[in-house]
């Protein structure tokens, strides 16, 4: 029985979605809730899998295509066996060579199909070094290549003509030693979708930067003291994360603007705190939301965070996980920055950016002390924020982690 495969249903704010990777053959046996596609959208890449027992028969939508939701991909043939199923367009098909025998015409995924034909090339003379045979782009860039250096390669002199009369070729071009390698790759449409959001937050905002430091030996004393204990009591290791977070929390409390967004002439102020943790991946920048913050505790802070984090790595976080959000909270310093100005997350009106803990010389009630400093920087919308509401929400949050008493005593 045949069976339409299709896009998964995307939410609202999610138009459509690119075929990123077929994962089985038209043809090819798969076993049910197998996965057969991977479905990129702007934020998150969703997995269709088999409905049941059979054959992936054909590919609607190939690799690169756009789909819109819920939309065909292919067909599935439940209960067939490999050798029963049709072939397809993507499928290896045959065709008669001038001596009569059969051919196999090689798969070329569709950017290497378009730089194919752009250049004329024969498909059957370009290696492919893709799954199953398949040739990429790269191997079509490559393929180019060689052509090209084989075209270029010096011609040796006839035996007849002495070596002295033989033409002198000037190069006009500098050589270089070792291989030059360029490499071309379509631009994910999360990191595009990154992209865009970054340029318009700078477009359409007055952002502005305010900055700070902290003392954060008060903090690394108290999850020394605490780490083991806290690790054993809660099955979770004890970070900073949670401790910013709960300060930033307890800031927006009592700086609610910070907490607010503009939506058109209106002011929209949060009840609640929803933050955003940037979290970096090898798809790009993703932010997953903490919802409630106000009610949770350090330990599930701290959990939360590992899970964002994991699933992350793995492609794994949901559309539902990443929305939404009314303040954000970057840490540089985990790769090292000492001091950044990070760019706003729209629609919120603010966002705080930790870094590098480094040890400096200050001045402590008159002499000289080496202190364990981060510099924070708290990029706002001067639309919604003037400089005081952010100077003073940084001053809380600088005050609560110098003295992380206050947040308990709420003073």
């Amino acid at each position: 029985m045949a069976t339409e495969i299709k896009a998964p249903t995307f939410p609202e704010s999610v138009a459509d979605g690119t075929v990123a990777t077929w994962h089985k053959k038209p043809g090819e046996q798969c076993q049910r809730d197998e996965l057969l596609v991977d479905i990129e959208t702007d934020k998150v890449v969703l997995e269709v899998v088999a409905p049941a027992d059979g054959v992936l028969s054909e590919i609607i939508k190939p690799e690169g295509e756009v789909v819109l939701s819920s939309e065909v991909v292919g067909i599935f043939e439940e209960g067939a066996s490999a050798g029963a199923a049709p072939a397809s367009s993507e499928a290896v098909s045959t065709q008669t060579g001038p001596s009569g025998s059969a051919q196999e015409e090689p798969i070329l995924s569709p950017a290497a199909r378009r730089m194919a034909d752009e250049k004329g090339l024969d498909p059957a003379a370009i290696a492919g070094t893709g799954k199953g045979g398949r040739v990429t782009k790269e191997d079509v860039v490559r393929h180019v290549e060689q052509g090209s250096q084989a075209a270029a390669a010096p011609i040796a002199a006839p035996a007849s003509v002495p070596a002295a009369t033989a033409p002198q070729v000037e190069a006009t071009a500098p050589v270089f030693a070792g291989d030059r390698v360029e490499k071309r790759v379509p631009m994910t449409r999360l990191r595009a979708k990154v992209a865009e959001r970054l340029v318009q937050a700078q477009q359409n905002a007055a952002m502005l930067t305010t900055f700070n430091e902290i003392n954060m030996k008060p903090v690394m004393e108290l999850r020394a003291q605490y780490k083991d204990a806290f690790e054993k009591r809660h099955g979770v290791r004890l970070g900073f994360m949670s401790f910013f977070v709960k300060a930033c929390v307890e800031a927006l409390r009592r700086h609610p603007v910070v907490n607010a967004s503009i939506d058109g002439n209106d002011i929209v102020y949060h009840g609640y705190q929803d933050v955003g943790v940037a979290v970096s991946s090898d798809r790009g920048l993703v932010v997953p939301v903490l919802r409630n913050t106000e009610d949770m505790s350090l330990a599930d802070i701290e959990a939360k965070i590992r899970e964002f984090g994991k699933k992350a790595m793995d492609g794994k976080l949901g559309i539902d996980e990443m929305t939404g959000g009314t303040f954000t909270i970057s840490n540089g310093g985990v790769f090292g920055s000492l001091l950044s100005t990070p760019i706003l997350n729209p629609p919120q009106s603010a966002i705080l950016g930790m870094h590098k803990i480094q040890e400096r010389p200050m001045a402590v009630n008159g002499k000289v002390e080496i202190l364990p400093m981060m510099y924070l920087a708290l990029s706002y919308d001067h639309r919604l924020l003037d400089g005081k509401d952010a100077v003073t929400f940084l001053v809380t949050i600088k005050e609560l982690l110098e003295d992380p008493a206050r947040m308990i005593l709420d003073v």
